[in-house]
């Protein structure tokens, strides 16, 4: 009776500790996601159609872009946008290829867009600064040269704003390009970048669809942004001294201007998927390394970061994206040791399966809200569909970014800070010679030992 008694103490024991906390912290909120975001969708916003096209501007930081600028300027051109209310400002953050020849190519190819050529100094932030400064009409688009924007992206971004009128700045929905994707040989990468698209998918159409029901957008995307001229020419605008001038610019217009930041979900702007790995850790290592250093300089600014966990959102991403991380990399590795310690590889299966499952049900749900706001976009719709295999794909993929952001916690502690991250092979390589450094002197005597053993008398 005893040994049952101890049994089942263990067990739930074992649950509190092993599944309660996770689902706590990520099954239950979404499922609360999904009952607002189910209910954003169906309570859908009527706007008023546009009676008039105001001006508007659009910037383009250039850099190297040789590859990608023409296909984005086509992209401007074939909005459905009137051509004479936009003027497109491409700013050259010296580039040392050919983007001029775009350029000029493109300043013949669509003689009906103003299309305007700028020398910056280098860096994106100094780039986008001179722009804004340059800039004409009501309001101001920010994309990234290596995208391109849905027909339909710049008048429902002006549709957006000129019906909510306490909306100062908009974030685009950015998804990966499809059609890149099913051009990608190689399975592997192919299966990567499908995943990446199913994460921006739950990222926009849920995650910050979800934020901006609350008003708790924590960032706009660098990729693809909106402002009114009149709320992004009061702000001390992008600044230079981060690696995450985006997040810096959200948190001006929110905490210091008190300006409302949103989702606008149906203006869409493709970016090219993933190209490795490689690629994939260096981005989400910069992205975490430039989320905590805006943190901290609003922080040194008094910025009240440290009020109640249920009133502050920015408290509860911190927490939950820095604090927590610490504790779940504990977790992850605590799995491997509880086999070392005797405990029930039953019960240590039977706990990840659990978990597993509940992960691809959260998963679905949310698969479930971004059909819906896909509604209006019937090929992207039956495109993401179609991948309901990656709801089941989707926690591996978050597990392996979990670290890549780790990564970029531990790195970011550093004195120095440079746009320049280092890869996983060259973190590999590091970690290498730690390993051989720390285990030479062990490695020596086993080398001495073989040889006293091998040595014949």
């Amino acid at each position: 009776m005893t040994a049952i008694k101890n049994m089942l103490m263990s067990s739930v024991i074992f649950w509190v500790a092993w599944i309660v906390i996770p689902l706590i912290m990520e099954v239950i909120p979404t499922v609360g996601n999904f009952i607002i975001l189910l209910k954003r969708r169906i309570m859908k916003k009527k706007y008023k159609p546009l009676s008039h096209y105001p001006e508007v501007s659009l910037i383009v930081p250039v850099y190297n872009s040789a590859e990608t600028l023409y296909a984005c300027v086509q992209s401007i051109y074939q909005s459905n946008y009137p051509k004479d209310k936009i003027f497109v400002l491409l700013v050259n953050n010296m580039s040392k290829d050919n983007s001029f020849e775009i350029y000029s190519k493109c300043q013949k190819d669509f003689p009906n867009l103003s299309i305007n050529w700028m020398n910056s100094k280098q860096g994106k932030s100094k780039a986008l600064n001179l722009a804004l400064f340059n800039c004409q009409g009501k309001y101001i688009i920010h994309i990234d040269s290596d995208g391109m924007l849905e027909p339909d992206a710049i008048r429902n971004i002006v549709t957006m704003f000129e019906n909510e009128p306490e909306v100062h700045s908009l974030t685009g929905t950015v998804l990966t390009n499809p059609e890149l994707i099913d051009q990608t040989n190689r399975c592997a990468l192919r299966l990567l970048q499908k995943m990446e698209f199913g994460e921006y998918c739950q990222a926009f159409l849920s995650g910050r669809n979800f934020q901006s029901e609350l008003n708790s957008i924590f960032t706009l995307s660098g990729a693809f942004s909106a402002f009114r001229k009149s709320a992004i020419m009061k702000t001390q605008l992008y600044n230079t001294d981060t690696l995450c001038e985006d997040t810096h610019v959200t948190f001006q217009v929110r905490f210091q201007m008190k300006k409302r930041v949103a989702l606008c979900p149906n203006a869409i702007f493709f970016v090219d998927p993933i190209e490795s790995l490689n690629k994939l850790y260096v981005q989400r290592q910069r992205w975490q390394s430039g989320e905590l250093e805006v943190l901290h300089m609003f922080r040194k600014d008094k910025m009240n970061i440290g009020r109640s966990f249920f009133k502050d959102f920015v408290m509860r991403i911190l927490v939950y994206d820095h604090t927590f991380a610490f504790p779940r990399m504990i977790w992850y590795f605590a799995i491997i040791c509880l086999a070392f310690i005797n405990y029930p590889m039953k019960l240590i299966v039977t706990s990840l399966v659990f978990l597993f499952f509940l992960y691809s049900m959260a998963n679905f749900l949310l698969y479930i809200c971004i059909i819906l706001f896909l509604k209006d976009f019937p090929y992207l719709r039956k495109y993401y569909a179609r991948k309901w295999y990656l709801i089941f794909l989707l926690p591996l993929f978050n597990f392996i970014v979990f670290w890549f952001r780790f990564a970029g916690i531990i790195n970011s502690t550093r004195k120095t800070r440079t746009w320049r991250t280092r890869d996983l092979h060259e973190e590999w390589n590091d970690f290498k010679q730690v390993v051989t450094h720390d285990f030479a002197g062990t490695h020596r005597v086993l080398e001495k030992i073989r040889d006293e053993v091998n040595t014949s008398e």
